[in-house]
């Protein structure tokens, strides 16, 4: 699937007029009422992902999984966290899709040499 986005970041205007339906769009995702973090909703089935929540430091790793495991009672109870509670959008910063594209990338280069043909010249 084709994505738009880097499209519209070489545009800055396009990128800045956007701005509000982004925010509206992420507010309406309810993961932030719930106090989780975007990071938080990352498939752990994936091998990447797998991979990088193993080099978390321990207090990020326990600080995921208390946030996960409370948004998975409060969806139990179907409640929210009162307001002042709710994850803000500048608490709402990456802290694992910047190590999975790390290993992404490590993977990647790790196929290619796996996958490399030697070609001996005589």
């Amino acid at each position: 699937m084709a994505s738009l986005a880097p499209f519209v970041l070489k545009r800055p205007w396009l990128a800045k007029m956007l701005e509000p339906v982004a925010a509206w769009y992420t507010g309406s995702a309810g993961y932030r009422q719930m106090g989780l973090r975007y990071d938080d909703l990352l498939e752990e089935e994936r091998e990447e992902v797998y991979l990088a929540l193993k080099r978390l430091s321990p207090k990020e790793s326990y600080e995921r999984v208390y946030r996960i495991r409370r948004a998975t009672q409060l969806s139990i109870q179907h409640k929210l966290l009162p307001k002042e509670e709710w994850t803000k959008a500048e608490d709402d910063t990456p802290y694992l899709s910047t190590i999975v594209n790390q290993i992404k990338a490590e993977l990647a280069e790790k196929d290619a040499f796996d996958s490399m043909n030697v070609i001996r010249k005589h």
